[in-house]
């Protein structure tokens, strides 16, 4: 294959990422979202002259995380909404298509991380596109409806002296402004929906790439009162999504990909993200399968999101209507992200955001999620879409070492903990109960791992299941590592290293808990492989579920642990009367 590839909008000039993998880096999918475009639904990229050289990540979204080997937001980096692609060299005929989107709160993160990196994936046959979005407020905030909604942003807005917004890595965690910030170790119904698994191949289907873009499609003259309707919708980073999934359908044919036989994929928010994506009629047909591992529970009410805006536009002062958020720079509201956040951090009775506090969630109830996915897969909402959720056994243990969650040391904060976040007084007894002679950190890391993550990604593959569609669930519980095989943690974002096949980075040393040994090795190839074998074929290499009352799922694990040494899943009667997803701030 050729190292320069021809779109629509040019030509992008790769380079050999091995010797039998071509990658080209950094291409635009949309027209970066600043000045007028602040706030508003993603334009297709404009077109460029020439070659344009793809050997280097595009600039990633605001924020003001730096994270190791990506590079950082800095003031002036405009173009974020770009994708990158791996492509077989010798790739002939339309292959297979994995999209990947990052984690991170939906505040922090890139596709440059080098977890993400695709060459291991396109060994196999696939071709592999990870994506940059818009997150933090300026994908994800809510902008008031109403008066001056529907007015322009204003142009004058400068850009260039803007820095950044957010914080990073694919941990669920959120940045305090820390000088010496290490992502690691510091924080911060659809009945329609996607139900066709050949739509993504009808040329009729989704035909018009500009359409979400259109501000003038909403005919209805009250649509302004809904913030999702209006000219600056809610929900932006999945617009974006949306908007590179048409660039895919639209463009991979030059890189060897079929844009009839996509795979979307994500970690934490990015597989919350691919989950809303599953449910939203604006990415009807526009892939056919869906990873999702640890996808992480929380949601927001529109009245949860203006009052977040209220706090953060108090914070960046200025008012929270379009014109006042317009008027301050991206810089400005991360910093008052950041405060807001801090202040939740230092205030053990502002009720659940106190723990691990993240101010930026999906938005339920506006045209582009009207309602939550579980609701909309348990009706079918999705049922032609297949599904592969994975979530890892010790989940918070990672926010933890980070510093990313409060430390409750006493069963009474166990139990401020479980009210805070309305859960049924006898399930933080049951997990005591679970755990006899556990100190009260691990149980509180244990319940606090399944509210989030493990409970959550059990009741998908549930509800999917309930609906139809078909949903393979796995778990993550790989605890030995290293060539002396000591004890490590299956912690978030432990399993993403094995699944694309990159262990041996030594970025990622404290991911995977150090150098890897054959064991580990060996498991990276079979997780490789059951990614490419779902992504081409839907099947894994295991049954989907089929009994909706059993808690079953694969698991992944090293050979030489031990069957009986495995963590529990979360347990389905204590869980029974904690409604799912979570609506907390």
């Amino acid at each position: 294959m050729d190292d320069v590839f021809e779109t629509t909008r040019g030509a992008v000039r790769g380079f050999r990422a091995d010797d039998d993998v071509v990658a080209a880096l950094g291409i635009p999918y949309a027209a970066p979202p600043f000045g007028a475009d602040r706030f508003r639904a993603p334009r297709p990229a404009p077109p460029w002259s020439g070659v344009r050289d793809g050997t280097a990540f595009g600039p990633v979204a605001p924020q003001s995380a730096e994270l190791p080997g990506a590079p950082s937001w800095r003031p002036g980096d405009e173009d974020v909404l770009t994708v990158n692609v791996w492509t077989p060299a010798s790739a002939a005929g339309r292959l297979p298509v994995l999209v990947w989107i990052h984690g991170g709160a939906y505040t922090f993160g890139s596709s440059a991380q080098p977890d993400f990196d695709g060459t291991a994936l396109a060994r196999t046959g696939l071709v592999v596109v990870t994506l940059n979005y818009r997150l933090g407020f300026e994908g994800f905030g809510h902008v008031p409806a109403g008066s001056g909604t529907d007015a322009p942003v204003p142009v004058g807005v400068d850009v260039d002296s803007d820095a950044g917004a957010g914080a990073g890595a694919g941990v669920y965690v959120s940045v305090c402004g820390d000088a010496d910030f290490d992502p690691y170790v510091s924080a911060g119904a659809h009945s329609d929906a996607a139900t066709d698994p050949d739509a993504a191949t009808d040329p009729d289907a989704a035909t018009d790439p500009d359409a979400a873009t259109d501000p003038g499609a909403a005919t209805d003259p009250g649509a302004a009162t809904d913030p999702d309707d209006s000219a600056l919708p809610g929900n932006r980073g999945l617009l974006d999504l949306t908007a590179a999934l048409r660039w895919i359908r639209d463009e991979i044919g030059a890189f060897g990909g079929d844009p009839g036989n996509v795979t979307l994929a994500g970690q934490s928010s990015g597989a919350t993200a691919a989950v809303c994506l599953m449910v939203m009629d604006e990415a009807r047909g526009l892939f056919r399968r869906v990873i999702a591992h640890s996808p992480v529970s929380p949601f927001h009410t529109r009245e949860i999101a203006a009052s977040t805006t209220r706090e953060i536009a108090a914070a960046a002062g200025c008012e929270a209507t379009p014109a006042g958020l317009a008027s301050v720079t991206p810089q400005a509201l991360v910093a008052a992200s950041d405060q807001v956040v801090d202040a939740y951090r230092r205030d053990p009775a502002s009720g659940s955001r106190h723990y691990d506090p993240s101010l930026f969630a999906p938005v339920l109830g506006g045209a582009t999620l009207p309602v939550d996915p579980l609701t909309a897969l348990a009706e079918g909402a999705a049922r032609g879409v297949d599904l592969l959720l994975c979530h890892t056994t010790e989940e918070y243990w990672l926010l933890d070492a980070v510093g990313s969650c409060a430390k409750l040391t006493t069963d009474a904060q166990l139990d401020r903990f479980a009210a805070d976040f309305g859960l049924d007084g006898d399930l933080a007894e049951g997990y005591r109960s679970a755990r006899p002679g556990a100190p009260v950190p691990d149980v509180h890391l244990a319940l606090f791992g399944d509210l989030l993550f493990g409970e959550f990604t059990h009741r998908l593959a549930e509800a999917h299941a309930a609906g139809g569609g078909r949903a393979h669930l796995s778990v993550f519980d790989r605890r030995r590592g290293g060539a002396d095989r000591t004890a490590v943690r299956a912690w978030h974002c432990a399993d993403i290293p094995f699944a694309f096949g990159n262990l041996d980075d030594d970025r990622l040393s404290f991911l995977v808990g150090g150098a890897p040994g054959p064991e580990d090795h060996e498991l990276a190839r079979r997780m490789v492989r059951a990614w490419s074998d779902f992504a081409a074929t839907g099947d894994p290499g295991w049954a989907p579920v089929a009994d909706t009352t059993r808690r079953t799922a694969h698991v992944w694990t090293t050979v030489d642990q031990p069957a009986t040494d495995r963590r529990p899943l979360p347990d389905r009667a204590l869980w029974a009367t904690t409604d799912f997803p979570l609506l907390r701030p």
